[in-house]
């Protein structure tokens, strides 16, 4: 029987670190909810694109890998690329079996398709020239530098707590399994694909070669749904609103904002480095890229009375 596409819009979903969890166990839980809510909007007819975060999952195999190897001499360790790749590949895993559950159990003839997602990045991105993003387990001074001579990591002293390995954050350029995604999503599945911001790639020669890198997330889902042309892209975090002056009395929920404005609150240092500013530089992004479309900043719990309209931050063009 033939998979029913809906009839409304075409979405792509950024979930937050807080719709996983920091374990297989927590995370197996957490996604139950996380699905509720994805359904919710399938169950309006909206044809959904899930992508998702990979931090605390690709750490955890990482540090698993180079524990295993520094204590049993047989473990090898595992190359970042393939780390990246394993995280999306179980988180992707859960996600589709408590998205394809919560369907059935809803009685929607609609199934799931897990694409383990690959991402091209220049060689020549500045990003490589400095790499900042930790990750792995701490190590002592002569650890680290014993690691990176043994196999060209870049590594570097972190906040007095010990020595960490750092990695680049290149930027994304285009999502090598594209095509399949969108045939997929067309066909009527609801895709997970591209989590952690996909696997870092480098193009040569027509072939391609995983490079040690971290991308984020929410960059790569807006140039996901700017390249099929999503009606919109939402970007799930833990806030209901996009804040101004947050943490102040003066503290005001903005409900929508163009590019412009947007802009302009980011040269007034509104937005926090790490947490609300590349979200909304990646709804910026989206909305140059296809001006049509509008994106969403809200909560998981808000996701689908966000789609009608009814909260959120709505930045558009």
């Amino acid at each position: 029987m033939p998979y029913m596409k809906g009839e409304g819009k075409s979405v792509v979903i950024a979930l937050g670190g807080n719709a996983l969890g920091n374990t297989p166990q927590e995370q197996l839980e957490l996604v139950k909810n996380t699905a509720k809510h994805i359904v919710d909007m399938v169950a309006e007819g909206i044809n959904v694109v899930v992508t998702h975060g990979n931090g605390p999952q690709v750490g955890m195999i990482n540090n698993a890998f180079g524990f295993a190897s520094k204590n049993d001499g047989k473990t090898p360790e595992m190359p970042f690329p393939e780390a990246g790749a394993m995280s999306q590949g179980y988180i992707g895993y859960q996600l589709s079996q408590a998205i394809l559950s919560e369907m059935k159990r809803r009685g929607i003839m609609r199934s799931t398709a897990n694409v383990i997602t690959q991402t091209v990045v220049y060689p020549d991105d500045p990003a490589f020239d400095n790499p900042t993003k930790p990750v792995g387990a701490f190590m002592t001074e002569e650890e680290a530098k014993e690691k990176a001579e043994a196999n060209g990591w870049t590594v570097k002293e972190d906040a007095g707590r010990g020595w960490r390995r750092v990695v680049a954050s290149p930027t994304p350029r285009r999502i090598v399994e594209f095509d399949a995604v969108k045939d997929l999503m067309d066909a009527g599945y609801i895709v997970v694909s591209t989590g952690g911001g996909g696997v870092p790639v480098i193009e040569r020669n027509d072939s391609y070669e995983g490079v040690a890198a971290v991308i984020d997330k929410d960059r790569s889902a807006s140039m996901l749904a700017a390249s099929f042309n999503a009606d919109m892209l939402v970007i799930l975090t833990a806030v209901e609103k996009v804040c101004v002056n947050f943490g102040t009395p003066e503290q005001e929920a903005i409900d929508s904002m163009s590019i412009a404005q947007a802009r302009e609150y980011i040269a007034q240092g509104q937005f926090a480095p790490g947490s609300m500013l590349p979200k909304v530089e990646a709804c910026i992004d989206y909305v140059e890229r296809y001006p049509r479309g509008k994106a969403l900043i809200t909560s998981l719990e808000c996701a689908a009375a966000g789609l009608r309209g009814e909260t959120g931050t709505i930045i558009k063009a």
